[in-house]
């Protein structure tokens, strides 16, 4: 079963590359954007990149970032749960997109009612904990 006009074996690959990707900026304790994700992975696959000027490549990229933070979950427990999606913004901002924050409160990790300030600090929180979890440890004495 393909979804967004991608087949299985193709979403198998851009997750395993986006969780790569994305551990990779949380070592350079990074953040990256849609777009530089959209481009590494079309690099590193061979895949289409996303198309952002259409609703349903966004929506695509939305479900990839949804399956990473799945993936990662499998892979790497975490409690509370962390969200490897934290380090995508929208290029040129400061903050994560609405996908994010509403796979958060499916996760309820976040309140339905939190405010705008809830959800920043939210974010700033797992971006934080990312770049701890996987940064550079105590260099050696």
């Amino acid at each position: 079963m393909s979804a967004y006009g991608r087949a299985d074996s193709e979403w198998g690959e851009l997750i395993a590359a986006g969780c790569a990707f994305l551990v990779e900026r949380a070592k350079l304790g990074k953040l990256t954007s849609y777009t530089e994700l959209s481009v590494t992975l079309a690099r590193r696959t061979g895949c289409r990149p996303f198309d952002f000027e259409r609703a349903d490549e966004r929506a695509a990229m939305g479900r990839l970032l949804g399956l990473i933070v799945e993936r990662d979950q499998e892979v790497a427990p975490s409690d509370p749960p962390l969200m490897l999606s934290a380090l995508v913004n929208y290029l040129g901002a400061n903050d994560a997109g609405s996908g994010f924050y509403q796979l958060a409160k499916e996760l309820q990790l976040l309140p339905v009612s939190a405010s705008a300030d809830e959800r920043f600090g939210f974010w700033v929180k797992q971006v934080k904990r990312l770049h701890e979890r996987h940064g550079p440890g105590p260099a050696a004495a």
